[in-house]
């Protein structure tokens, strides 16, 4: 079973907002303003391993809803490769999540056509900077939409 453990090599805000995350069981941490304020986001924790090292990486993401399963964004600030958890989840789509105070697996799947488009809008209109983003990246990739489904 994955570990929920703060990362080293990220950002300090990232570690910090993690280890709150961690510490108080979800309750500082699920709900979150990001560095520079901008309102209120839902984040949950997310689990992967690495494709590379088979290490546990934790990392703290926007999500969103949509028929009991959790939505996420590989956006990387529209950067043009993908983040290095989107590659990991693609390679081994198992992972775990904490929503909340709530840990669960999943199993993780990009979304695509008429979902995706669904989807990406949903998470734009939920956290903006997405669509601008995109347009960052749009010479360089899709921005992927991931569907986790949590496993029962």
């Amino acid at each position: 079973m994955p570990a929920f453990t703060v990362p080293d090599n990220v950002a300090d805000w990232i570690r910090d907002h993690t280890q709150r995350y961690l510490d108080t069981n979800g309750e500082d941490g699920h709900m979150w303003d990001r560095p520079g304020g901008g309102g209120i986001l839902p984040t949950l924790l997310l689990v992967t391993t690495g494709r590379k090292t088979g290490n546990e990486i934790t990392l703290p993401l926007i999500y969103g809803e949509k028929d009991g399963a959790y939505i996420i964004v590989a956006s990387k600030g529209g950067a043009p490769a993908h983040p290095a958890w989107y590659l990991n989840l693609d390679a081994n789509p198992d992972v775990q999540i904490q929503v909340g105070a709530d840990r669960c697996h999943a199993t993780a799947r990009t979304a695509t056509g008429d979902e995706r488009s669904t989807l990406w809008t949903q998470m734009a209109e939920l956290f903006s900077p997405y669509t601008e983003y995109q347009a960052r990246a749009v010479d360089h990739r899709e921005i992927p939409v991931v569907v986790l489904d949590p496993v029962k």
